[in-house]
């Protein structure tokens, strides 16, 4: 069952659940952070409509630069106000920022150490159409290696809104994974969001002690599809507990190491490269402090192609079958 102190969606396994655009809940974020503190900016590779900034342009148009295709420059004239004093949030494709300007990320933002807010849209396979050049599969493991960045991948729209608020009270760089289509909601309102913080999202009924048969693990809105897997397994009689790690660094050790005590197997769950994504920062936690069997279930060593959201979920071995098969693997293993 869905974790009830956590007055998640109650009406998340209905099939008219509500979907939402991440994008949304960022613009929104972003508009109310504008309203809460005067040095809160924001820039844009010529992307304004698309991440759902123009709500900010409006309101604030003192507050707003159109950069243009330029996402070195995009990084550099925000680093710059950043250094005197502003908040910036900047806005593109994943694929072009952090994917083409991860040098000037590094250099002017994580080694100045200045608290640039990098928002990364339309990333993963479910981008569809749009084609493999710009799918951004590589993203997390481009940031998460960087000296000072948080990384944040939200699980839906409501989410995207509190981490874009948390994130504008922080003096630490920032990158935010945002998807392109609509996504189920999954949380609510009174949610916690704490930047840094994992949650337990689901647990089977029939536990009542600390222990399960398995621990699954997802970022993302693809945490939606592992919370279908995992009322599955419950009904089946297997003990499950899933958790939504939205933050990906700094990364919410205790509580991984508390689920893979209490499961014994592990399974990741992402949109995302396998090699240097949310699973291997689960995987480096676990062998320094307490090893068990892993499974990954991500996009394995492959670029992305032209076609819709879910054929390429399925082609690419990240639907609810795989997930399945992939828990029954962890368990075998761990016997």
């Amino acid at each position: 069952m869905l974790n009830p102190s956590l007055n998640l969606n109650s009406h998340l396994f209905n099939r008219d659940v509500e979907l939402a655009s991440m994008r949304a809940g960022f613009g929104e974020g972003l508009v109310n952070a504008g309203k809460a503190d005067k040095d809160v900016v924001a820039l844009c590779a010529d992307l304004t409509e698309s991440l759902q900034m123009e709500a900010f342009k409006q309101k604030f148009p003192n507050r707003f630069i159109e950069i243009g295709v330029a996402e070195q420059n995009l990084v550099t004239v925000a680093s710059g106000l950043a250094m005197a004093g502003k908040i910036p949030f900047i806005g593109s494709y994943a694929i072009f920022s952090p994917g083409r300007n991860w040098e000037q990320i590094r250099t002017t933002v994580c080694y100045n150490d200045v608290p640039v807010k990098i928002i990364g849209s339309h990333a993963g396979v479910t981008v569809g159409a749009d084609g493999g050049s710009h799918q951004a599969l590589e993203d997390i493991a481009l940031m998460r290696v960087l000296p000072r960045m948080v990384v944040i991948c939200p699980c839906d729209a409501i989410e995207a809104r509190k981490a874009t608020e948390a994130s504008a009270k922080t003096d630490q760089p920032t990158y935010m994974r945002l998807g392109r289509d609509k996504t189920p909601i999954m949380t609510g309102e009174k949610t916690p969001f704490d930047i840094g913080k994992a949650h337990i999202v689901y647990q089977s009924e029939r536990l009542t002690g600390s222990s399960c048969d398995i621990g699954i693990i997802a970022t993302g809105p693809i945490l939606y599809r592992a919370l279908r897997v995992a009322k599955k397994l419950s009904e089946e009689g297997k003990a499950v507990r899933v958790m939504n790690l939205s933050t990906i660094k700094p990364l919410d050790e205790k509580a991984i190491i508390k689920l893979a005590r209490d499961a014994g197997a592990i399974v990741t769950v992402e949109d995302h490269q396998i090699a240097g994504g949310m699973g291997s920062a689960v995987a480096e936690c676990l062998a320094e402090h307490f090893p068990v069997p892993i499974e990954f279930v991500g996009i394995k060593d492959r670029f992305g192609q032209s076609g819709t959201p879910q054929e390429l979920v399925k082609h690419y071995g990240i639907d609810e079958m795989h997930i399945y098969d992939a828990v029954h693997r962890a368990m075998l293993r761990k016997k």
